[in-house]
């Protein structure tokens, strides 16, 4: 019984380390546009304390936000009437919407 307590306890921590991940890096964006065409390019995520930098290129353009984290949730202005809204998943990769609900996009990391 006592060992079965030890082993489960790394598991009650998973949760708090998912959360306190720090997102700073780069990453392989995959994402439907709203009308529905597919779309690859790459992302670059810097955290500065609170501030979130947001670089995303899709092909030949560019585009740049400036998010905020709160636990799992990265909500990025960039710059649009809809932020992005990203769930930060246990794997470090970002799965995330257009506000509106039109447009998917996720972020692997590299």
């Amino acid at each position: 019984m006592i060992r079965c307590v030890i082993l489960a306890l790394p598991l009650l921590f998973l949760p708090a380390l998912a959360l306190a991940q720090d997102l700073t890096g780069t990453y392989r964006a995959e994402g439907r546009n709203p009308d529905g065409s597919a779309y690859t390019g790459s992302v670059r995520i810097d955290e500065d304390g609170s501030a979130i930098r947001v670089h995303w290129t899709v092909g030949a353009s560019s585009y740049d936000g400036l998010g905020f984290r709160d636990g799992r949730v990265l909500v990025v202005d960039w710059g649009e009437q809809d932020p992005v809204v990203y769930v930060v998943m246990a794997n470090g990769a970002l799965h995330g919407t257009w506000a509106d609900g039109t447009a998917l996009e996720r972020l692997i990391p590299f």
